[in-house]
């Protein structure tokens, strides 16, 4: 007698010379089987595929690419998670590996690792039977995030105020310190600069391992904190509020360089999470009956 192994869907026969298993039995109460291979497969289920995803287009005349698998996977992910949060992909919509491994002309392997990540990082998850679903938006989680950041960058602060030599700061300075005329437009530059300013802050204190975790802590929050550079006012307080802050470690008024900081990160989170709310409301507007 053959059957299907309720794992890795290859056919199996019921023999000790293939090697098979019991499993738990499914909705149905019929026994199901897993074939030795399946069992040294990684803890991972094989999804069945539903509707197409929106707004994905093929080229089925692409051929897929020979780009290395840490590369490509890497680039699927990033793909991804643009995907979420551009709210090209909302709540609740839902898409298959194969989808996804014809849009980005790939195979379904580094598709799946990229999907993994995506799913440990709390983004995405899985189902037997109805494939990939994007989850809720986590603003707790971001906010977590965001409270271990501001700890880090106030403990730098206070660092750098009691250095008896001044830290290194010229190049900060030069980024920021500049005339309103001579300031920067573009959100997604300013952005940038944004990060690289808070991330010099904690590597002038020369604690490289602080500098590691929040380094760590910016690229979770780099796709999110981004949104805040959509808004032209914000790009202009952003100067403001960096400038003040700077002056205030030079001058070595810790408790205010301190306050500054800590208001300059609850405001861009507060304006983070508006923007996120109003995106997604206007996303799910526009699709209804996908975000269901």
């Amino acid at each position: 007698m053959r059957v299907i192994c309720c794992w890795c869907l290859r056919r199996i026969k019921l023999s000790k010379d293939v090697g098979w298993k019991s499993a738990a039995p499914s909705d149905n109460f019929r026994e199901q089987y897993i074939c030795r291979k399946a069992l040294r497969l990684p803890a991972r289920p094989v999804p069945t595929y539903g509707e197409k995803m929106k707004l994905i287009k093929t080229d089925k005349t692409k051929k897929k690419t020979d780009e290395p698998r840490t590369n490509l996977t890497e680039r699927i992910y990033q793909i991804i998670k643009d995907d979420i949060f551009s709210f090209r992909l909302v709540p609740g919509d839902r898409f298959s590996e194969n989808e996804i491994a014809e849009r980005v002309a790939a195979s379904r392997t580094p598709v799946r690792e990229a999907l993994a990540r995506l799913q440990r990082e709390g983004y995405v998850d899985v189902s037997f039977r109805s494939g990939w679903k994007v989850n809720p938006f986590d603003f707790k989680k971001f906010e977590q995030l965001y409270d271990v950041r501001i700890i880090l960058e106030l403990a730098a602060i206070k660092k750098l105020c009691e250095m008896e030599t001044a830290p290194d700061l010229d190049d900060v300075k030069r980024i920021w310190l500049v005339k309103p005329e001579d300031r920067l437009k573009d959100g997604p530059t300013v952005c940038g600069l944004d990060e690289r300013f808070h991330e010099q802050l904690i590597e002038a204190t020369g604690n490289m391992e602080m500098a590691r975790i929040h380094h760590e802590i910016t690229e979770r929050l780099r796709i999110i904190r981004r949104i805040d550079f959509t808004q032209r006012n914000r790009i202009e307080a952003t100067y403001d509020e960096h400038a003040k802050i700077l002056r205030t470690i030079i001058e070595r008024r810790a408790e205010d360089a301190k306050s500054y900081l800590k208001t300059h990160i609850e405001a861009s989170k507060a304006e983070v999470r508006k923007i996120t709310l109003h995106m997604l409301y206007e996303a799910q507007q526009q699709h209804p009956a996908d975000s269901e």
